[in-house]
């Protein structure tokens, strides 16, 4: 079954937010889509945080980010512990890493995976939470010709969370990509977020 809408806590004092911890390893883009779902919020008026926990840089070694959105001024300054978000990038991370750590018993999990939510929940034990799974690196590789899955798991997250209408998603790529991007890379993104955001499976 298909479930969405975006998992919300609220704080000590009634703050209503939520919270996204993203799993990832270097080079695969988890701090750039932390800063974009940000980003995004700020485009609809919404307060947010966004940025990296931070330990050995080199490309492969495992990394967290964390992305906070709110409606009222954020007032927690440390990494997300109790996610009700909770984003994989690469899906080996769940055989080394306790992703969930903290998460309530409803978060929503996102890995990048080729297999169905069922399979991976069976393949590596994963208990709790509504889990979700997207090919995002070969929707990458096969839109934007690099296997980096980051741009496709924000379409994933869109359609799972309804953070943001998929509209909105798509004309922030044209703007902001466009001013670093030629048109051909903005289009190879925008093919990759609209394919994630119709190609995400949940249980």
């Amino acid at each position: 079954m298909f479930t969405k809408g975006a998992a919300k806590a609220e704080t000590q004092s009634g703050q209503s937010l939520t919270e996204i911890r993203w799993h990832a390893r270097g080079g695969q883009g988890a701090v750039t889509a932390a800063k974009m779902v940000a980003e995004l919020a700020l485009g609809q008026g919404k307060h947010f945080q966004a940025f990296p926990e931070y330990g050995p840089e080199r490309s492969g070694a495992p990394i967290v980010a964390f992305t906070r959105v709110s409606d009222e001024p954020i007032q927690i300054y440390c990494g997300v512990e109790h996610p009700g978000i909770v984003v994989v990038l690469d899906p080996s991370l769940l055989s080394t890493i306790d992703v969930t750590k903290g998460a309530p018993a409803d978060a929503i999990v996102l890995v990048n995976s080729e297999a169905a939510p069922a399979e991976l929940r069976k393949l590596y034990g994963l208990e709790g939470g509504r889990l979700f799974t997207i090919a995002a690196t070969r929707i990458a590789t096969e839109t934007i010709r690099r296997p980096i899955p980051n741009t496709p798991m924000v379409g994933a997250l869109t359609r799972i969370t309804e953070l943001f209408p998929i509209e909105m998603v798509v004309e922030f790529l044209r703007v902001d990509f466009g001013k670093k991007f030629p048109p051909k890379v903005v289009e190879g993104n925008i093919a990759a977020i609209m394919r994630a955001y119709e190609e995400v499976q949940g249980e």
